[in-house]
């Protein structure tokens, strides 16, 4: 980083937190970033409601299948873009755009693919805003921190066609096959724990 540049968060170093770069960018979403990286200086915790669609989407999904679709984006894929924990909801920033198209994509797949159940995924495009996590984020509470913290100006994000890919990999991950024939539903059942 150039010394000619102020540093927004000089103290800055929880591994878990975004950088003073990630922050920044972070912040350029909103009407005055400024504003919201003066109150970051005084609060690196606090959260912040930033607009989307013009920076980034975000996609919110469900705690653990968001999970496991970070996990097949990291462990199959490109990886992701960053990624909160905020009140029991992933929230995977996206490409913007990915909000309008990534709803139709998943559709699409449930009536003519094989996936599993995708669960609802709710996607926060231009006209929405979120809650996210403060560069900080998790450093007072467990149910609002990064993953995966912004730390560059411009970070990676992941369009509507890759959340699709992991959306239906966690998905069918999740299914479990049996070899065995669903029970019986009408059949008798006996206690032989009490046998002598």
């Amino acid at each position: 980083m150039s010394s000619s540049r102020r540093e927004p968060f000089p103290d800055l170093h929880d591994a878990c937190g975004a950088t003073a770069d990630g922050a920044a960018w972070l912040a350029s979403a909103g009407t005055c970033p400024g504003g919201t990286l003066a109150c970051w200086r005084e609060r690196p915790q606090a959260p912040a409601v930033l607009p989307c669609g013009s920076v980034f989407d975000v996609v919110s999904a469900p705690a653990l299948f968001g999970r496991r679709l970070v996990d097949r984006l990291w462990d199959e894929g490109p990886g992701s873009g960053p990624v909160a924990l905020f009140r029991g909801r992933m929230l995977l920033f996206a490409a913007p755009g990915t909000a309008q198209r990534l709803p139709s994509l998943v559709r699409w797949e449930e009536e003519y693919g094989r996936s599993g159940a995708i669960p609802p995924l709710l996607c926060h495009g231009h006209g929405d805003a979120v809650t996210v996590p403060g560069p900080l984020g998790g450093a007072t509470s467990p149910t609002s921190r990064w993953l995966v913290a912004p730390d560059t100006l411009r970070p990676w994000l992941p369009g509507a066609e890759i959340l699709l890919w992991a959306a239906v990999r966690a998905a069918r991950a999740a299914v479990r096959i049996s070899i065995f024939p669903p029970a019986d539903q009408g059949a008798k059942v006996y206690d032989v724990s009490r046998r002598r």
